[in-house]
């Protein structure tokens, strides 16, 4: 089966990873988020549980599209952002679904940006769109390269704007990404890349 080809959606799927630093990122983008978008937006940062409730309750509070919890097997659907929980690794079966699983930390952590790019670049080849924001480990840039190797789209925050800029750097270390971003450029660039307007490399 060619890669991709069990996913019989022809939206696509934004995952968008960070650590330290990323949240004031995300309340930047999320509110630029338009309905009709033609993506699944799927969040993967790292968090206690304790503040579960509280990070969700914002960013409902400030996104336009809604705020869905995940709940296993579900399949991501366009024009909703989801959350995934804290203390799980967020991985995407064959058909798309979403899995959880509470296996051992990567890279010191669970949710592993990673582990869910990873899991996105094999099951959503060219459909997968990965974000990388601001962070203070190296996590999510392996798992970012392996979204471009099959076929993805890659987007960097620019580290001179991250408010902890290990994670973009350890990316841009490791590879050229489709395109290195500032905070206001995110969503829009988003919107583009997930409608029928062609947009040009940097």
């Amino acid at each position: 089966m060619a890669q991709g080809e069990e996913i019989t959606s022809p939206s696509k799927v934004i995952i968008i990873g960070g650590s330290a630093g990323s949240l004031s990122v995300l309340l930047v983008v999320l509110p630029l988020l338009q309905e009709g978008l033609n993506a699944a937006v799927v969040l993967v940062t790292h968090r206690h549980t304790r503040s579960e409730v509280l990070l969700e309750a914002l960013l409902a509070a400030r996104a336009r599209l809604p705020v869905r919890d995940i709940e296993e097997k579900d399949k991501p659907q366009p024009g909703i952002i989801y959350a995934a929980p804290a203390d799980y690794h967020l991985l995407f079966e064959p058909d798309g679904s979403f899995a959880l699983d509470s296996s051992e930390k990567v890279n010191y952590s669970r949710p592993s940006i990673d582990v869910t790019f990873e899991s996105a670049a094999r099951v959503f080849g060219p459909r997968a769109i990965g974000v990388l924001l601001s962070g203070a480990n190296a996590d999510g840039a392996e798992g970012l390269h392996e979204i471009g190797q099959h076929g993805g789209t890659t987007l960097v925050q620019d580290p001179e704007t991250a408010e902890v800029d290990y994670m973009p750097r350890c990316a841009l270390k490791l590879f050229s990404p489709t395109y290195t971003v500032r905070p206001g450029e995110i969503a829009p660039l988003l919107t583009r890349l997930t409608s029928d307007i062609s947009v040009e490399r940097d």
